[in-house]
């Protein structure tokens, strides 16, 4: 077995069928998402967690569990290792003592999608892919184009016309193959599903390819190194898609399996969304196991504007394994705590990185989250990609030599 990788095979969640790790597969035959398995044994011969803490700052320092078998095939921007830091002033106004942030922000591309896109492109180089389409809410998208330019991969992405500026403008950028859908990114995915069928092109929609979430698993990976190889108690997560924390919780269970961490409980993992598309969190104030389609969604949060997931089976399943938890917070209270949080900390967060943080605040108000819990909300995504969510009122315009008084 080539050591730069110890993937196994492919399986199937629901039926347990598995494929070989070397052939284009998308969804298994049942329709669910394919999950990617390694030999865990091997690693735990192989390799250390001290040996990983010594490589270099990327994604790529966990490669023996990312799913690319010769190093040759890695297409990577240096993405990875984003800062992890404690949140002080904020936490103090919460309420918390332990608050952290993991910040997406600043990587390749602005977004965790970031991570999604490096290591799926890189698979897909692996296997040989030449033409790849995908559905897409914005950033996902832009990030997908410009490392599927770098491998030299013809991208055609469909996102819906209110999408970010920026992001369309990356996917312009890169070259790659940009249509706006006057509709939701569930419209557009049934464009793309049209382009793989009558095309035969490389289907890269969330999940219907089984290597996005091994690299937003990473995410999982660092903040348990970050945090010195224990875990947190609580960790909240923006959720559209769900990949993002579908992959924390495999890299968790991957970390334990392998004794790289030693706390028996895992961290209570929290699903954020916003009150106008909130698919997961109807389903788990139900206790059911999968949602039902979000009708006429809509948030500033973009990102998280996903009406049904394909794997909302694996997030709500994150989520009960956990004893975590589902909430939803409103478009005024996301918008306020973006504004907070710049202005005590200096973070320009995203939106949907704001609503885990407002999501934080209410879940301790409510007696679910200790004061002494160590808390991490992770930013998706830079504020700077979303800049008409800002509105600036007050600002006076001043002539040439014109003095401006104070009041200190």
């Amino acid at each position: 077995m080539n050591n730069y990788s110890y993937i196994s095979h492919l399986e199937c969640p629901k039926c347990g069928e598995i494929y070989k790790g070397d052939h284009i597969y998308q969804l298994c035959k049942c329709g669910s998402p394919l999950l990617v398995r390694y030999d865990l044994e091997k690693v735990k011969e192989n390799v250390s967690r001290e040996e990983i803490a010594n490589r270099t700052n990327s994604l790529w320092r966990y490669h023996e569990l990312l799913p690319i078998q010769q190093q040759k095939n890695v297409v990577t921007l240096g993405e990875g290792m984003t800062p992890f830091e404690k949140l002080p002033s904020l936490g103090a106004e919460f309420g918390l003592n332990h608050l952290y942030i993991k910040d997406e922000g600043v990587i390749p591309t602005g977004s965790f999608k970031t991570r999604g896109a490096s290591v799926g492109i890189s698979k897909a180089k692996e296997l040989g892919v030449k033409h790849l389409a995908m559905p897409t809410n914005g950033n996902a998208g832009a990030a997908w184009a410009l490392y599927a330019a770098k491998a030299d991969i013809k991208a055609t992405i469909v996102m819906p016309l209110d999408a970010p500026q920026i992001t369309r403008k990356e996917v312009y950028i890169a070259g790659g193959n940009l249509h706006l859908i006057d509709g939701l990114i569930s419209d557009a995915g049934k464009v793309v599903s049209s382009l793989v069928q009558n095309y035969g092109v490389y289907d890269a929609s969330t999940l219907k390819e089984p290597y996005r979430i091994e690299g937003k698993k990473t995410m999982g990976y660092e903040i348990v190194e970050q945090f010195g190889w224990k875990v947190p108690d609580v960790i909240l997560y923006p959720t559209g898609g769900g990949v993002g924390i579908i992959g924390i919780y495999k890299a968790l269970l991957e970390l334990q399996q392998l004794g790289w961490i030693e706390d028996k409980k895992l961290p209570r993992l929290v699903a954020v969304q916003a009150e106008g598309c909130a698919p997961i969190v109807e389903a788990w104030n139900k206790g059911e196991i999968e949602s039902k389609f979000f009708e006429n969604s809509t948030t500033c949060a973009f990102g998280i504007n996903v009406p049904k997931a394909i794997g909302d089976f694996l997030v709500l399943k994150g989520i009960y394994d956990t004893e975590g938890c589902a909430i939803a917070i409103s478009e005024e209270e996301i918008l306020r705590t973006q504004k907070l949080i710049a202005s005590l900390e200096g973070n320009f967060v995203c939106p949907e990185g704001a609503a885990t943080f407002a999501a934080a605040r209410i879940l301790h108000e409510q007696g679910w989250i200790d004061a002494n819990e160590h808390v991490v909300c992770l930013n998706t995504g830079s504020g700077l990609k979303y800049p008409e969510t800002v509105v600036i009122e007050g600002v006076e315009t001043i002539k040439p030599g014109q003095e401006i008084l104070l009041n200190i």
